[in-house]
């Protein structure tokens, strides 16, 4: 099924000036003197295996004495500005611990852990080739999910936060089994929704290892909110499909649990919840949005054949003659967006204006 929903390859897009004011504006771009084809310069690794000896695709890498304090003294300013004022004032204070490569996939991520030298806290972030349908991938998420995300721009480097999680495929395959009825029915009405807003904002192929469970333990009971960690195929397929996760075999023990604990009625209702939060959300950042989207609709992120065979679906989907009239992927996303807050964006009548 993936085979004929998904790409085998995306390509990598270029960030355009228009998308670089957006960034600047919005305090995405960044000066640094290091750039992503910098950390390519290693010259060794080893491989990093998990607890059962089993390749996790990820290497170590170890640089030439003459370049690894440079490289250090680099990324630490890039955490320092990801997570606090930007000062060099916190750099004495942390310590670059490791630099892991990962040649799967597209974005070929190097993964940096900074640990605090005075209490031994760490944490990671990602330094990888930048691509305008990841970062919008990124902006979108920031915008109209309920989660918030950091990352930042240097020309064609782009640095993101770690995302925390237990990664979809792990949890499916090592937790899913065990989950009481009441957490079952919660993990499934969390599914539903984050199915809902994948596809509103065209966000394609969020198989398993694409995004993470989060587990919040409440007063009363534990929480769950699925994340997605991918953002490479924003709004670049031409299936309609590709963009509901529902469709994925990897989600098919999730798609099986929705349908065995939520009756058809909750799962209506859950979607009809994420569109009204969606509408509600791209109200409230109306503006931003608007310039975003506006970067969308003058960029070249996909290909004309998965442009047309995308509006054709989305027109027999929903029936909005909009779709119809979209020249490329913004203005689809723009459509797909406006419809929903059209038709789901709720006037309370108890509200004081």
């Amino acid at each position: 099924m993936d085979k004929k929903l998904i790409s085998k390859k995306k390509p990598a897009f270029p960030i355009t000036p228009l998308l670089s004011e957006y960034l600047s504006a919005q305090g995405r771009n960044i000066k640094i003197p290091i750039f992503y084809d910098d950390l390519l310069r290693f010259q060794g690794a080893i491989e990093i295996l998990d607890e059962n000896d089993n390749d996790t695709l990820w290497i170590r890498t170890y640089y030439a004495e003459h370049e690894r304090d440079e490289i250090e003294y680099s990324l630490k300013q890039m955490y320092s500005i990801l997570h606090s004022d930007g000062s060099d004032s916190i750099i004495p204070y942390i310590n670059i611990d490791s630099i892991d490569f990962c040649s799967f996939g597209n974005t070929k991520p190097f993964r940096i852990k900074v640990r605090n030298i005075l209490n031994d806290n760490y944490l990671y972030l990602y330094v990888k080739k930048a691509d305008a349908s990841r970062v919008y991938g990124l902006e979108l998420e920031h915008l109209l999910s309920p989660n918030h995300i950091t990352f930042l721009v240097h020309k064609d480097t782009l640095i993101e936060e770690h995302i925390s999680g237990v990664a979809g495929d792990t949890f499916i395959s090592h937790h899913l089994d065990k989950l009481p009825e009441q957490d079952r029915r919660a993990l499934a009405k969390e599914f539903v929704k984050f199915n809902e807003r994948c596809f509103v904002r065209l966000l394609a192929d969020m198989r398993s290892y694409n995004y993470v469970v989060v587990i919040t333990q409440d007063f009363d009971r534990v929480q769950y909110r699925i994340r997605a960690v991918d953002f490479d195929q924003q709004s670049y397929e031409g299936n309609p499909k590709v963009y509901k996760p529902q469709f994925l075999k990897e989600n098919n023990a999730l798609v099986n649990l929705s349908l065995e604990v939520l009756a058809q009625e909750s799962i209506e209702q859950y979607e009809k919840e994420e569109r009204s939060l969606l509408a509600k959300r791209a109200t409230v950042e109306q503006e931003r949005l608007e310039h975003l989207l506006h970067c969308m609709k003058n960029d070249n992120i996909s290909t004309p054949a998965k442009i047309k065979q995308l509006k054709r679906g989305l027109f027999d989907l929903v029936g909005d003659v909009n779709f119809k009239k979209s020249k490329n992927m913004g203005e689809l996303l723009s459509n797909a967006i406006d419809f929903i807050v059209r038709n789901y964006k709720n006037e309370n009548p108890f509200i004081i204006k």
